[in-house]
């Protein structure tokens, strides 16, 4: 993906709606694009969580206990309450169409908070309001 689209797709992602411009470069430069096909697992439920991934296009179903909880698709985010607490996935992700994603590794995700402190407080509070409504 070239670095102008990436900040377009940044743009469109809810969590980082209202960056600036010099906090989307710096996003930019931890994640990874990802093509994935439909019945692709995006998490594990009970493994630690190692990354975060943002549903740019495309839908995926999330399970708990093999009971299906919830349905991601194009702007949500998958695996922050196991980035967050260093713990482990509460739930299973698997794409039920292809996908495109965004991919940051937790280790990524937390030195991008410390080096852009003006991020962390906007990242952290759409964090906050996403998991209480979940």
């Amino acid at each position: 993906m070239k670095p102008d689209t990436k900040l377009d797709t940044l743009r469109r992602l809810p969590l980082f709606a209202g960056a600036s411009a010099r906090e989307l470069r710096a996003v930019s430069k931890v994640v990874d694009e990802i093509d994935v096909p439909a019945g692709y697992t995006l998490t594990r439920q009970g493994e630690l969580g190692h990354e975060l991934v943002f549903i740019v296009d495309g839908s995926a179903e999330v399970s708990r206990d093999g009971r299906r909880i919830n349905r991601v698709r194009d702007g949500d985010i998958v695996g922050e309450i196991a980035v967050l607490t260093r713990g482990e996935r509460t739930a299973t992700v698997t794409t039920t169409t292809p996908t495109r994603a965004l991919v940051v590794t937790a280790r990524d995700f937390w030195t991008l908070l410390e080096r852009v402190p003006s991020l962390r407080f906007k990242v952290l509070e759409k964090f906050a309001a996403h998991v209480a409504a979940a």
